[in-house]
């Protein structure tokens, strides 16, 4: 059984990435999946995000629901993550999720990597990485 959150939200996501996530879960035909947020280490800033489709829900794992959306995230990516908001942007440029984190006091030019305050990073500060 996982843990569920029901009175502190720590993660959203707005209608716009609820609707793709559940477009992709059915393009793809996985039903029961959720969204699995999380971070790793790297990345220009020091953090990246990261997100899959999965099943594999751990009993650590915190879940919120959004829209008919399962969000999880662990317990040790929640602390780097708690207050964020996804969302899912259309543009010219292209489409794809972005996520709004309070607790990044930095973050590379393309959104994918992030620093908090009280991580120190000694990396080159330049932003290659970022496609």
């Amino acid at each position: 059984m996982f843990v569920e959150e029901t009175q502190t939200e720590k993660v959203s996501l707005t209608l716009a990435a609820a609707d793709a996530v559940r477009d992709l879960i059915a393009k793809r035909n996985l039903s029961g999946y959720a969204l699995r947020l999380f971070i790793a280490g790297g990345g220009c800033s020091g953090y990246q995000y990261g997100m899959a489709l999965e099943n594999n829900i751990r009993p650590t794992d915190l879940s919120f629901e959004y829209d008919g959306v399962q969000v999880v995230v662990d317990e040790v990516s929640i602390n780097y993550l708690n207050g964020a908001n996804v969302d899912y942007v259309e543009s010219v440029m292209g489409s794809g999720f972005k996520i709004e984190n309070p607790n990044a006091v930095s973050s590379c030019g393309c959104g994918s990597s992030f620093r908090t305050k009280d991580e120190s990073y000694s990396g080159s500060g330049g932003c290659s990485s970022c496609g």
